[in-house]
């Protein structure tokens, strides 16, 4: 695993972090989590196309 892999990879753990945070303190936003799920389907993108 690269380095901005693995930055990608720590980026999209901390943002599940921030978001639950997030939800539990202030309640549910959708675009948050809509934002989490877009950066970690990015991430999986980018493990695959340099996993081939």
């Amino acid at each position: 695993m690269s380095g901005s892999m693995k930055w990608m990879a720590v980026l999209c753990v901390g943002l599940l972090v921030v978001v639950s945070a997030y939800s539990a303190a202030l309640g549910s936003n959708g675009w948050l989590w809509f934002g989490w799920v877009v950066v970690c389907v990015l991430t999986a993108g980018v493990a695959a196309s340099r996993n081939t």
